[in-house]
């Protein structure tokens, strides 16, 4: 992978977020792809295959309204990446608003796919 083809991803992964467009989530990741929410929690976090992960997705979608998000590929080393980023909840009736930093450890198949995605956040304090 080059930095230019983890950034069309990382593009593509907020679109299909944007959209909560199952095919576009599923085409994200290869057939047996790794989705871990909290990799440093417990493997209760993690999903597996394309489908499942596009169902977790598609199970409480957000609102496009109510966020934003923007990532960079940070750093390329052939089929592994590092990815950096924010994504902020917009303030509701629901709850105040919401500032996440994101860090992205991704592994991608010979396809372009994402096989391997391990997701860190923080919540910024004020």
């Amino acid at each position: 992978m080059t930095h230019d083809q983890v950034q069309e991803w990382l593009d593509r992964y907020i679109a299909a977020w944007s959209a909560s467009d199952q095919d576009a989530i599923s085409g994200l990741f290869s057939d047996d792809a790794v989705y871990s929410y909290r990799p440093w929690d417990s493997e209760e976090h993690s999903v597996t295959g394309a489908e499942a992960i596009s169902a977790s997705w598609l199970e409480n979608p957000d609102d496009p309204s109510t966020w934003e998000a923007e990532y960079s590929a940070y750093a390329v080393d052939g089929d592994k990446a590092v990815a950096l980023g924010h994504t902020r909840y917009f303030a509701t009736d629901a709850h105040a608003e919401r500032l996440y930093h994101n860090a992205f450890v991704l592994r991608f198949d010979e396809d372009g796919r994402c096989s391997h995605f391990n997701e860190f956040f923080l919540l910024k304090k004020d």
